[in-house]
């Protein structure tokens, strides 16, 4: 079945119709990369190490496939839904505003309080880099004057945004690719060696530690209103990168634990332990440097990505409608942007951000849940808002249902902390929801007879980045 065309207010994709479509496959494909591998891989291999020892390999391989099965819900619901805000939008297509909305706000909690968290580390990371800047005010200064250039590139278009982003994770893979390279000349063999099989209790806390280093995707699928050609951009782009950071993960985690043996799990810096035996001082100096620029890519990563979470709350009325603004001239949502990177400051100055960091795995998974339910809903819909031919995903129904157990097993990890959290930003959200009930606008479909005017949009859309 197919959703027809919706009457009243002009539909919000009307609204995403002055947004440009330069995300092509490989700048998104990039920009998953970008957000997914941040500063934490240089410190993950001790903590897979210290959970499962020398079988931690195997691990990565468990969460790539538990992954995969989320994965294949958001390429399925990506190809089927064009608006900006990724989750968001294609959760609110597949089930209307209430669920949406509640999914709109535990994605931007969740993002919101790791762009804040990474901000500050990247600010000590710099520091630590360059002691001359200072702890005190000029740690904040760098901090601020960071957010402002990376808020100011977006403003200026997605296209220089998304190419600096492609620019940024050629950075961070860089001193990774040296690190596997030419640490692997200094493996010992026998560190590598599994001299017993973990226990499945073992490899389920393992498995459950790293799951949170694949998590990202999310915030480089909100930027979906200026992604050319959704229905095969967004499930090449998802496949590409989930691959391209299961072998970067597990490349960097053998090579460390190929050097540093037993001690990789009790080091504090283990990337940077491993790359000083292996290659020396100039080794460890270069994962230092790679550690700042890659939560540096983080952030501008996410700061393409979070705002456009408010601009889709203004464009929706959730919002004022200021907030869904879009510059004349550079055709970004201005407004969001600024508002976004405020915030963030504020957040990160503040240490605030450390409360709402309690529900940043936990929003993060129920929005990944809502995710793979919407995506079965939008295949029995038959919705094609994107044009084109949807990616349908394997096994019809099955893989939605083996997602959302996956997602139950890693929520049974949270704390009661987080339990709280997550239920007191939902109980604040419902009156929020009805008190906007008034200016809503709809979301209206682009399926059957409207394909063929999305098609036509994307042949006159400004080349892909």
């Amino acid at each position: 079945m197919t959703t027809s065309p919706s009457s009243g207010p002009a539909p919000a994709r009307h609204r995403d119709a002055s947004l440009v479509r330069a995300l092509g496959t490989w700048g998104l494909a990039a920009g998953i990369v970008n957000v997914t591998i941040g500063g934490g891989i240089f410190r993950l291999p001790a903590g897979a190490a210290d959970a499962l020892g020398p079988a931690a390999p195997l691990a990565y391989v468990v969460c790539a496939i538990a992954m995969g099965l989320i994965v294949v819900c958001f390429a399925e619901a990506g190809s089927r839904v064009s608006l900006t805000g990724g989750l968001y939008a294609y959760v609110e297509i597949a089930f209307g505003p209430f669920l949406g909305f509640l999914t709109g706000v535990m994605l931007w909690a969740s993002m919101s309080a790791a762009l804040a968290a990474v901000s500050t580390f990247f600010a000590d990371s710099l520091v630590a880099l360059v002691p001359a800047i200072g702890a005190g005010a000029g740690r904040a200064i760098a901090m601020l004057v960071a957010l402002a250039l990376l808020a100011g590139l977006n403003v200026l278009g997605v296209r220089g945004a998304s190419r600096f982003n492609a620019a940024m994770t050629i950075a961070k893979l860089l001193p990774l690719a040296v690190f596997v390279a030419l640490g692997a000349l200094a493996v010992n063999g026998a560190n590598l060696a599994m001299t017993q099989t973990p226990s499945t209790d073992a490899m389920a806390r393992g498995s459950a530690f790293l799951i949170f280093a694949f998590l990202g995707v999310e915030a480089a699928l909100v930027p979906s209103g200026e992604v050319r050609e959704p229905s095969r951009t967004v499930p090449r782009a998802l496949f590409l990168a989930m691959l391209a950071v299961t072998v970067v993960y597990i490349a960097v985690h053998v090579v460390a634990q190929g050097i540093l043996g037993p001690a990789l799990a009790a080091a504090k810096t283990p990337l940077a332990d491993a790359a000083g035996i292996a290659l020396g001082e100039w080794g460890r100096r270069l994962i230092l440097v790679g550690s700042a620029i890659s939560m540096f890519g983080y952030v501008s990563g996410m700061t393409l990505g979070v705002p456009r979470i408010l601009y889709a709350f203004g464009r929706d009325g959730f919002l004022p409608r200021v907030f869904a603004a879009v510059h004349p001239r550079y055709k970004t949502p201005h407004v969001a942007i600024v508002a976004q990177a405020v915030l963030t400051a504020a957040l990160a100055l503040s240490g605030g951000f450390e409360r709402l960091a309690l529900v940043a795995n936990g929003a993060a998974l129920l929005a990944y849940a809502a995710c793979c339910a919407g995506a079965w809903q939008l295949r029995r819909k038959d919705v094609r808002q994107a044009g084109g031919v949807p990616f349908r995903t394997p096994f019809g129904s099955v893989a939605p249902a083996l997602a959302l157990l996956v997602i139950g097993w890693l929520m049974t990890g949270l704390t009661m902390n987080e339990w709280i959290a997550l239920a007191v930003v939902l109980v604040l959200s419902v009156p929020a929801y009805f008190l906007t009930k008034g200016r809503r606008v709809p979301h209206g479909g682009a399926e059957s007879g409207e394909a063929e005017d999305e098609r036509a949009r994307y042949e006159t859309a400004q080349p892909r980045a």
